[in-house]
């Protein structure tokens, strides 16, 4: 169990504290932050240099004095631009899970990677999905990944399938990449993405991305279930419901 009266460590102590400082104070001198933080100089110009050198803090050379630089401005408003988008994307999945009676995940593409940010679970089905907030799903093998790079060059497409470890998780996994570029040009077709038991089986997924203002999405949104409740019927009508979500969602972000 973390001692909360204590960091675990001691140089993010110094580190953010150093920060803390400056943010409160502005520019400073190396002999007024370390006595403030209670630290030896030779350890707080240690620390000032750490932060300077990745970009937190910059040093007047003419005074002298350290100063925050922008980072942090820039971080706390794409942590914010992040926190208002699930604001205002979390209704239109609440609407799509009532309208669905299915879950509905949004994720955001890192890498080669997708991350899930948002999860709406109906309270229609006693099954529910494993998936959680923050876990990771290969862009290859899922309905949200294949829709999002879709949206990319064939020369990305490439770059993140040889950055992939390709593993046929499931019998119905993609694994040649000829098949792979065939299944993103229907995508490209139809307008949305089909997980057929590629990632878990049993559990089919339909989804579509979210480009906004860019021609590249780094987000997309899909509805998971079961099998049994996924046959090409019910396929047609959850692509259906996906593509009007797609659209009302993209209207609401260019009002």
């Amino acid at each position: 169990m973390v001692d909360k009266k204590k960091n675990p460590i001691q140089v993010a102590d110094r580190l953010f504290g150093a920060v803390e400082y400056l943010s409160a104070h502005g520019a400073s001198t190396l002999t007024e932050v370390s006595e403030a933080l209670g630290l030896n100089k030779s350890t707080m110009h240690r620390v000032l240099a750490s932060l300077e050198f990745m970009n937190y803090v910059t040093q007047d050379p003419i005074t002298g004095k350290y100063d925050l630089t922008m980072k942090l401005t820039e971080l706390s408003f794409r942590h914010r631009q992040h926190f208002d988008l699930l604001q205002r994307i979390h209704p239109h999945l609440k609407q799509l899970v009532k309208a669905s009676g299915e879950t509905v995940h949004f994720v955001k593409r890192d890498g080669k990677d997708a991350v899930y940010i948002d999860k709406a679970e109906s309270d229609q089905n006693q099954v529910q999905m494993v998936s959680r907030i923050g876990s990771r799903i290969p862009l290859y093998r899922s309905a949200v990944g294949k829709a999002m790079l879709a949206t990319l060059s064939e020369d990305m497409v490439e770059k993140i399938w040889r950055q992939s470890t390709i593993e046929r998780i499931t019998p119905y996994t993609i694994t040649d990449y000829e098949e792979f570029l065939e299944a993103l040009a229907d995508v490209r077709r139809r307008g949305y993405a089909l997980d057929n038991e590629e990632n878990e089986p049993g559990v089919r997924c339909v989804a579509a991305s979210l480009e906004f203002m860019k021609q590249e999405a780094e987000y997309a949104f899909s509805i998971s279930a079961p099998i049994q409740r996924m046959d090409n019927d019910r396929i047609r009508v959850l692509s259906a419901l996906i593509l009007e979500t797609k659209k009302n969602i993209q209207e609401d972000f260019d009002r």
